[in-house]
């Protein structure tokens, strides 16, 4: 057996492979032997930046939330989990007992910890490595003919169930502004979800291709055209996935009177300029969406009964050893949408 790796950020473009060094395993948590994981967008900010919007990685930190594996050992007090068991990771640690958690919103825990996240000090460690460890709410369970590959892209599928959601979609026309990974799956979320028309939004014509192929109803390639989205009817709906300031303006300025803009990307930390009196002008909702909730058990749900297909989203795949050259291949949209790691 080789030696066991971890997938370590410490510092901008400084990502090492290092031994995790995982103690016994305590009372109450599962530990997990990695099978399959996706690299996200926040994944790769840290990567380029050792930070994304205000978390700041101020440690060495496993990166690695969209993660698939099989249970190797369970401590002490655990119950419905066993060894063998193959799972889809929630990395969410939610408490269960402060007011959002309460009140059903999970997702807004006072307390939470997230894996690969900086968003806590000391930070939450994420499953980019041989072996993690987990409690047992974040193991779900999923079916021996359900690919650990699709398994651990139930993340951010569930992170765009989440946003379309908050945008209610269903009747209403969406533009999605940035096609990446997340941008293309809420294509395919608001789809499921009854939009009547969803139009792609980017600056780059080769994402915008894939989001064509796989069911967009019209794209605008504002690299080619700056004033492309003005030519479309007013969406009832913007989701902006890009993380851009400029494309929150954008979202603003082309959604429909009494529309809703739904901000999904995570913007720079600090603050910056917006276009807010057209908010107020347009009587717009302008309205946040942060992780996820009950949607990670959907998400699971929705890809081993086949209804969305997330694996049409990948292309390219590294083996875990290979994780700064795969971070690499994610960083090139020109070469890449989805990239995965495997065992």
């Amino acid at each position: 057996m080789t030696d066991p790796i971890a997938v370590t950020l410490y510092g901008p473009e400084d990502l090492r492979l290092v031994d995790p060094g995982l103690g016994p395993l305590a009372p109450g948590f599962v530990r997990i032997r990695f099978a399959a994981g996706g690299i996200c967008g926040s994944d790769m900010h840290y990567f380029r930046h050792g930070r994304i919007g205000n978390f700041i990685a101020t440690a060495p930190l496993v990166l690695g939330h969209e993660v698939a594996g099989t249970v190797e050992a369970v401590g002490e007090g655990v119950a419905g989990v066993a060894p063998g068991q193959r799972v889809a990771v929630n990395p969410s640690r939610w408490c269960g007992t402060c007011a959002r958690c309460r009140e059903g919103r999970r997702n807004l825990c006072e307390n939470i910890y997230f894996m690969g996240s900086a968003s806590k000090t000391p930070h939450m460690q994420g499953g980019f490595a041989t072996l993690f460890d987990a409690v047992p709410g974040q193991c779900l369970p999923i079916l021996d003919g359900m690919a650990f590959e699709s398994a651990a892209l139930c993340e951010p599928l569930a992170v765009c169930l989440h946003a379309v959601a908050r945008g209610r979609v269903e009747g209403r026309s969406v533009a999605i502004i940035g096609a990446g990974p997340i941008g293309l799956l809420t294509l395919l979320a608001a789809k499921l979800k009854g939009a009547t028309t969803v139009t792609m939004v980017d600056i780059a014509a080769a994402p915008l291709a894939f989001a064509r192929r796989i069911g967009a109803d019209r794209v605008v390639d504002l690299s080619a055209d700056a004033g492309g989205l003005a030519a479309v009817a007013a969406p009832d709906v913007v989701i902006e996935a890009s993380g851009s300031p400029a494309a929150l303006d954008a979202a603003i300025g082309a959604v429909r009177r009494g529309g809703t803009v739904v901000l999904l990307g995570s913007l720079p930390g600090g603050s910056f300029p917006a276009p807010v009196n057209p908010v107020m002008a347009k009587e717009l909702d302008l309205v946040g969406s942060f992780r996820f909730d009950a949607e990670f058990a959907e998400a699971v749900g929705l890809i081993a009964g086949g209804r969305i297909d997330v694996m049409a989203l990948v292309t390219g795949r590294r083996p875990l050893a290979e994780a700064p050259e795969a971070f690499r291949l994610a960083l090139d949209r020109s070469r890449s949408v989805k990239v995965l790691l495997t065992a």
